[in-house]
């Protein structure tokens, strides 16, 4: 999808926010809100969406849209129980940035940082993701291990 393709879809949704490009930077993001749940499409080369991220509402806000993967919410699933879920299917997760793990060959990545009170699982962790990013097929491909 081209950038205005990206506007003209988003626009349906409400107005969108437009970010970009920066100096030293081609990224261009077109970002809205649809009942709460924040997402941005990424533009990251030569006008071409190359992902999309959706963001969790926020503590104390509350969403009736859901965010599924495998039937399982992103939002209100414990991270783990969807990693270990996404694992037992097959797919690898590349998890050495805890705070940022990614299914490279699926090109799902995860978020769970935020400066808001949140539930922690027992390594000081938050126990639920804050984003989910999907991108195009190799995405996440520079995360993934290299073949010897």
């Amino acid at each position: 999808m081209t950038f205005d393709e990206a506007v003209a879809a988003v626009s349906e949704w409400g107005e969108p926010r437009v970010v970009g490009p920066r100096p030293h930077s081609p990224l261009v993001t077109v970002s809205s809100t649809l009942d709460e749940v924040a997402f941005q499409v990424l533009l990251e080369e030569e006008d071409r969406v190359t992902a999309i991220e959706l963001w969790w509402p926020g503590e104390g806000r509350w969403s009736s849209t859901r965010v599924l993967l495998d039937g399982e919410d992103i939002f209100t699933t414990p991270a783990r129980q969807i990693l270990e879920h996404a694992a037992a299917r097959g797919w690898t997760i590349e998890d050495a940035q805890t705070e940022n793990p990614v299914i490279p060959g699926v090109s799902l990545g995860f978020t769970r940082q935020t400066s808001q009170e949140m539930p922690r699982d027992s390594d000081g962790r938050l126990m639920y993701f804050t984003s989910v990013l999907v991108g195009g097929e190799k995405y996440f491909d520079f995360r993934a291990d290299p073949l010897i």
